[in-house]
């Protein structure tokens, strides 16, 4: 069961779901416009947001900021016509390149063959739509290069291009007033490639990015919020594995080795599968 939540006084938000990959949406109100974040991986998906923030007197967006080209946060743009959409250029770009796909099952799965498509988005797309899969690609109004800055009235949104290993093209969204970054998808690894990874250097740059906002909460867009220390404890494990695996040049074993006489204890599932990414892409790297 989807739920619609608020923190401080501007921001609202969707839960996400799983089963079909919905992310979390978000919504930042002003007193004279309002700014959505990501359009859903639906229409459906897209409207339920809708439905749910009407009923608190929250009007339709002004804005949809996209925060990256991947399905499930580009779907739902079709239900959001009325509103100005934003992205990263390379985010256009990136959608531009679906407009021509077809989304039936036998397409999928052509896709998922040839390694264009990944399983999991295959399924979840499938799951989400059904029989009917009326899927229409719309592209974004309005693009940036590096940052753009709205006021919505009492209320800033800054729209970051960030990068990370997840979406070369990602986009973060800083709620200055509220001090909350949403971080949407940026901070996950790759899992559009043979095997999941980290690289050691997009993600250090990644991180560069995000530490230069005064943030004390931070949105995930498939997993639980993040509070500061949270996020602190969690980029010090990606840029220490980061740096072990540079210097280890990928040695799985000394990179376990160091990292379990740095946090001093055994080292657990996450950070095991977090080393694993990225020996994963200093591998793939060598390859190159």
């Amino acid at each position: 069961m989807q739920q619609l939540k608020r923190i401080g006084s501007s921001f609202w938000y969707m839960t996400p779901v799983s089963e079909t990959d919905r992310p979390t949406l978000g919504m930042v109100v002003g007193t004279e416009m309002n700014l959505m974040i990501d359009a859903g991986n639906s229409d459906a998906h897209a409207r339920l947001f809708l439905e749910k923030l009407g009923e608190h007197n929250i009007s339709k967006p002004d804005f949809v900021a996209i925060t990256h080209w991947h399905w499930d946060h580009i779907f739902g743009m079709s239900a959001l016509k009325d509103s100005l959409s934003i992205s990263s250029l390379e985010t256009k770009k990136e959608i531009n390149k679906l407009t021509d796909y077809e989304w039936t099952d036998k397409a999928l799965d052509e896709r998922v063959k040839e390694g264009t498509e990944i399983e999991f988005c295959a399924t979840c797309i499938k799951k989400e739509y059904g029989e009917e899969r009326n899927i229409q690609i719309h592209l974004p109004k309005l693009t940036f290069d590096k940052q753009l800055e709205i006021d919505l009235g009492d209320v800033t949104c800054v729209l970051k291009h960030v990068g990370g290993d997840h979406a070369q093209d990602a986009i973060v969204v800083y709620i200055k007033e509220e001090k909350i970054l949403f971080l949407n998808d940026s901070i996950y690894p790759d899992i559009f490639s043979s095997k999941n990874n980290y690289t050691s250097k997009r993600t250090l740059k990644l991180i560069e990015e995000l530490e230069t906002f005064d943030a004390e909460t931070y949105i995930l867009s498939h997993s639980e919020n993040m509070n500061r220390n949270e996020f602190l404890q969690e980029i010090e494990l990606l840029k220490a594995v980061g740096f072990y695996t540079e210097t280890y040049e990928g040695d799985a074993e000394k990179i376990k080795s160091e990292y379990k006489q740095t946090v001093n204890r055994e080292l657990n599932e996450d950070e095991l599968e977090t080393i694993e990414y990225f020996i994963n892409g200093y591998e793939m790297d060598k390859e190159l």
